[in-house]
C-alpha cells in the first residue's frame, strides 16, 4: 500500500496537482492563498510524472522537477510528494480513485488554476473529479472568463458557491466548487521553458 504524507484524521487538506514543469513562485502564491482562504491544515503538492494532454518531450527530468518544487514550496504547511509516481497514475481521476482510502480519513479539496478548470472537460473521466472532491478554482491571468463559461462550469453551475463559503468548502457535499479571485501573477511555466530554450540556442 502506498503511504501518503502524514496527517491527522479529519484535517483539511488541499491537493495541488500539476506537472510543475517547472515550479515557480506563482505556484507558491496560489498554494498559500488557497491555504488561507480555505482554512486548510496542509497543502500537498502532487508532482505528476506527466500531463497526459501534453507532449512527453516537453518534460524535464522528474527528479529535477520534484527537487525544484520542494525548494519553491518552502512553507511549514506545504508538502511536496511524488505519490502519483509511486501509484503509477497519470490521470487525476485514477489517482483519486486509488487514494480513496486516504481521502476517507480527511477533508480534502482539489486546488486547480482557472486555466486547468477551463479545460477540465478534456481530462480523462473528468466528471469523476468534482464528484469525488470539492474544487477550489483559483484565478489565472487570461483564463477566468473562460473558466466560468467552460463546460465544467456550466455542468456544475448549481454547485458553485460564493467566495464567502470558501472556508466551508472541504465539508460540502460533492459536487461543489468555488472560484477564488486572487492578485494575478505573471509567472508561467511555459514562458520559463521558452526562455530557457531561447537561451540555449543563442
Amino acid at each position: 500500500m502506498i503511504v501518503p504524507p502524514p496527517f491527522g484524521r479529519g484535517q483539511r487538506i488541499g491537493l495541488f496537482g500539476g506537472s510543475f514543469n517547472p515550479a515557480h513562485r506563482g505556484h507558491s502564491a496560489v498554494a498559500l492563498f488557497a491555504l488561507h482562504k480555505l482554512r486548510l491544515d496542509w497543502v500537498w503538492w502532487l508532482v505528476a510524472p506527466q500531463n497526459p494532454l501534453k507532449d512527453r518531450r516537453d518534460y524535464s527530468d522528474y527528479e529535477e522537477r520534484l527537487d525544484l518544487a520542494r525548494k519553491i514550496a518552502r512553507h511549514p504547511r506545504f508538502i511536496v510528494t511524488d505519490i502519483e509516481r509511486r501509484l503509477g497514475t497519470l490521470a487525476t481521476a485514477v489517482t483519486l480513485s486509488r487514494l480513496s482510502h486516504v481521502l476517507a480519513q480527511g477533508r480534502f479539496v482539489w486546488i486547480m488554476g482557472a486555466d486547468s478548470f477551463a479545460n477540465l472537460h478534456h481530462w480523462n473521466d473528468w466528471t469523476q473529479i468534482p464528484e469525488t472532491l470539492p474544487l477550489a478554482v483559483v484565478a489565472r491571468p487570461g483564463f477566468s472568463l473562460r473558466a466560468l463559461e467552460s463546460p465544467a462550469a456550466l455542468r456544475y453551475v448549481h454547485n458553485r458557491f460564493a467566495i464567502s463559503d470558501a472556508p466551508l468548502l472541504a465539508d460540502m457535499p460533492r459536487p461543489a466548487w468555488v472560484f477564488i479571485p486572487m492578485p494575478l501573477r505573471t509567472e508561467s511555466s511555459t514562458a520559463i521553458r521558452k526562455n530557457r530554450h531561447s537561451a540555449v540556442i543563442r
